[in-house]
């Protein structure tokens, strides 16, 4: 694979790829099966892949967190050997690069950006949306992956291509898990190793909300996850919320879910200042999730 660090070589080398469609995954990074799993289906889908690593300041509300993000390149650049091909490209780009200027530009998504991840993040969607808009930009992708762990990204993003009017396919993967179930994710290496054993209450607390929706109503399963989760030291549940698949919007009474819609049950929870999101799929009629 190809490693290119600056816009000018990697527009160099995308205007020289003869082969399409173009796929594209972002990163920040700290790769782990997650991120090679939507790697190795770009890979299978798409003649020409690229993969960029970069931890995007703007989207980050807390200083601190941007500071403590992990930055592992050289073991990424490792993992990413033993799915990606030789013509493939690894874009590793600086500030300047991707930022010549200031981006001073403010996206507008409508209830995406006044439930969940945009009340307890303000401005990381917008932020969000200005990297990924100049990554499309550059690296002018046929189709783009995304996993479904970020399920409120993944919605912005399409709601970006929408209103940009770009020809990019959205693809969504579905969430991959460490073997107790937790959702991988960047930051799990962060966690205390008591901390890290405790975390797998958070999917098993959602498997069983989402069976009990089909007995309780919202607000019963709401305090049922937040007692279960909170009886854990140091755990504590930033959000608790069953919503729409689309537009997102939280449903306050199982009177409000109708059978033409589809819903998913979203949490984030803080653990020792480190928060970590996850969302299954509600299935009315058989009670299977994902």
């Amino acid at each position: 694979m190809r490693i290119i660090k600056t816009v000018k070589t990697l527009r160099k080398r995308i205007n020289l790829l003869s082969q399409s469609p173009v796929g594209f995954v972002p990163t920040m990074g700290a790769l782990h099966e997650g991120h090679l799993s939507l790697v190795s289906n770009a890979v299978k889908q798409c003649p020409a892949v690229v993969v960029s690593i970069y931890v995007n300041p703007t989207q980050f509300n807390d200083k601190e967190d941007l500071k403590n993000y992990p930055r592992t390149p050289v073991e990424d650049i490792g993992m990413l050997l033993s799915v990606m091909r030789k013509d493939d490209i690894v874009f590793l780009p600086s500030d300047k690069e991707i930022y010549p200027k200031m981006d001073e530009r403010i996206f507008s998504f409508g209830n995406l950006d006044n439930v969940m991840e945009a009340l307890h993040r303000p401005g990381h969607f917008n932020g969000v949306a200005q990297v990924v808009s100049r990554l499309f930009d550059l690296v002018k992708p046929d189709i783009a992956y995304f996993g479904k762990k970020d399920y409120q990204q993944l919605a912005v993003i399409r709601e970006l291509v929408c209103q940009t009017d770009r020809n990019i396919t959205i693809v969504g993967l579905p969430t991959v898990r460490e073997q107790d179930g937790l959702a991988m994710s960047s930051r799990n290496r962060r966690l205390k190793p008591e901390h890290r054993k405790n975390a797998a209450i958070i999917y098993k607390t959602l498997c069983q909300a989402a069976e009990m929706i089909h007995e309780k109503d919202v607000p019963d399963v709401k305090a049922f996850v937040i007692n279960s989760i909170e009886a854990c030291e140091g755990f504590v549940v930033e959000y608790f919320e069953i919503a729409d698949d689309k537009n997102l919007i939280p449903v306050s009474s199982r009177k409000d879910m109708t059978a033409e819609s589809e819903y998913r049950l979203f949490i984030a929870v803080k653990i020792d200042q480190i928060r970590l999101i996850d969302n299954i799929e509600i299935y009315m009629t058989n009670q299977k999730v994902n």
